[in-house]
């Protein structure tokens, strides 16, 4: 058994989903892990981590809408505001989602769905760069 961890780093432009599936497929590879399981892990507690589908881009529009009108940026709702008005809906929005994924690994791939992909999901409207880590418990 072995443990592998890597840390991407992730731009990001404000509010929205960022696809991150490639980076981490290719860190898979350059493991040489065939089977396993991957712990996907945001550090931050303003932007979160989703699977979600990679083929139309309307889906990731939509989701991005959604929140949005789910939780607004209404300074009058919220107490905390230490960073403007996406502080805390920003917090509220991550908090319903994910921080961390699990994903199995098998033939050295992760085993995601046809249409799946892995997102970064920003929660802020300026930009940032955000910090995922990757570890890896695999088969030696």
């Amino acid at each position: 058994m072995q443990m592998l961890t890597h840390k991407l780093q992730v731009p990001t432009h404000g509010k929205g989903l960022y696809e991150i599936t490639a980076p981490i497929a290719k860190w898979l590879e350059e493991t040489g892990a065939e089977s396993g399981l991957l712990t996907v892990f945001i550090q931050h507690t303003s932007a979160s981590l989703i699977v979600q589908e990679n083929a139309a881009p309307d889906v990731v529009l939509d989701l991005n809408a959604f929140f949005s009108r789910l939780v607004p940026e209404d300074s009058r709702l919220y107490r905390h505001n230490d960073e403007g008005a996406d502080d805390m809906p920003a917090h509220i929005r991550a908090a319903l989602t994910q921080t961390q994924l699990s994903i199995p690994v098998e033939r050295g791939r992760m085993m995601l769905g046809t249409w799946q992909g892995v997102y970064l999901f920003e929660h802020r409207a300026i930009p940032h760069r955000r910090s995922v880590v990757l570890h890896l418990i695999a088969e030696a």
